[in-house]
């Protein structure tokens, strides 16, 4: 079995796991309006302060936030021999590492901290953080490695600012995922760490990834599928033979994009989870933090849900989706142990993970 055995988050509203979570449960948010870069338009966005974070590039973030994980870890000695590193990140050439492509900055953050085996990028869209783990979660199955190492991170540019812009994508005021008057994503700026290992036996109290899948409609280069096939046929699989009573909650994408959030909302409806399973969406704190976003998510979920609640969709007011959510503003307690994580992007791919706590499998 998969088995989460130490995470960290950095970000512009808290620089660990539980800085970060306490500002959810507070519903913080950095979000805040943008002049940079000359771009002509100012933007959305939440972003690290000057002097927030050791290093504001791709890799310090990274390294960072690996640090502070592999920190946690004091009941056993982690074999960096037999421990993978997967990076993640939804573009090359970020800040700190011009002119040279992921592979080369993942080979020199794994030599940095003594890890033996030649490190694995993904470059997967909106998913990446997502998909990275799902493939921490097959190759530790296989017995490849016995830890994963799985980070992801995504500094802010002018390309990445300007290129959502050339869509017409960004909102100047605060997302609001799914909401009837939602106008557009906000982008943010994030690192996240999760470390997994090979377990034959689990404790009631450990967070273990069971299922994962990723599967591509292949629709349009950057719309979502309108009849959400892709999103749906990877929620179908996770779901296989599973009680969406137990489900805690859906942590979904929630980009906040018309169609984007039309399109989720079909993909659940279409696997019968819309009225019985709550909807959460993390993007109002954080704004969409790209490479980031599926590792970053899955943690506040995970150390929400061990506090006994889910958190609220910040900025919902009334559904205005394709298909009925249930959605809330405010953060529900609940009992349930047990959450999917979806996540969708540009070029109909999308991922979709069952987590579940030791006592449940």
């Amino acid at each position: 079995m998969i088995v989460k055995i130490a995470d960290n988050i950095l970000s512009p509203i808290g620089l660990t796991t539980d800085e970060t979570l306490l500002s959810v449960q507070k519903q913080h948010t950095a979000l805040a309006l943008h002049s940079l870069w000359q771009i002509p338009e100012p933007f959305m966005a939440s972003l690290f302060a000057e002097g927030q974070i050791v290093e504001h590039s791709y890799e310090g973030a990274l390294r960072q936030s690996i640090a502070q994980a592999l920190s946690q870890i004091t009941a056993e000695e982690i074999d960096m021999g037999r421990t993978i590193l997967i990076l993640s990140s939804t573009k090359g050439n970020t800040p700190g590492c011009e002119g040279e492509i992921m592979s080369e900055t993942a080979a020199r953050i794994a030599q940095h901290f003594g890890i033996k085996p030649t490190p694995i990028t993904v470059s997967n869209a909106c998913i990446s953080g997502l998909s990275a783990q799902i493939l921490a979660m097959r190759l530790l199955e296989m017995g490849s490695y016995d830890y994963a190492i799985v980070a992801g991170c995504d500094i802010q540019t002018k390309f990445i600012v300007s290129g959502f812009q050339s869509f017409h994508a960004l909102s100047d005021e605060e997302c609001r995922p799914f909401d009837e008057d939602r106008f557009g994503l906000n982008l943010g700026e994030a690192a996240a760490t999760i470390i997994y290992a090979r377990r034959d036996k689990v404790l009631a109290d450990d967070w273990v990834m069971t299922k994962g899948a990723v599967r591509n409609d292949a629709f349009h280069i950057s719309g979502p599928s309108k009849t959400a096939e892709g999103c749906y046929r990877a929620l179908r699989l996770v779901m296989e033979g599973e009680d969406a009573s137990r489900l805690a909650c859906i942590s979904a994408h929630g980009t906040a994009t018309i169609y984007n959030d039309d399109m989720e909302s079909r993909a659940i409806d279409r696997a019968g989870l819309s009225q019985e399973v709550l909807v959460s969406g993390l993007k109002g704190y954080f704004g969409h933090t790209m490479g980031a976003a599926g590792l970053l998510e899955t943690i506040v979920t995970m150390h929400a849900i061990d506090h006994g609640w889910v958190p609220g969709t910040r900025g919902y007011a009334a559904c205005g989706t394709y298909c009925d959510l249930k959605v809330s503003p405010q953060h529900e307690p609940t009992s349930k142990r047990q959450f999917i994580k979806l996540m969708s992007g540009f070029g109909g791919c999308n991922a979709a993970a069952l987590f579940k706590k030791g006592d449940e499998i």
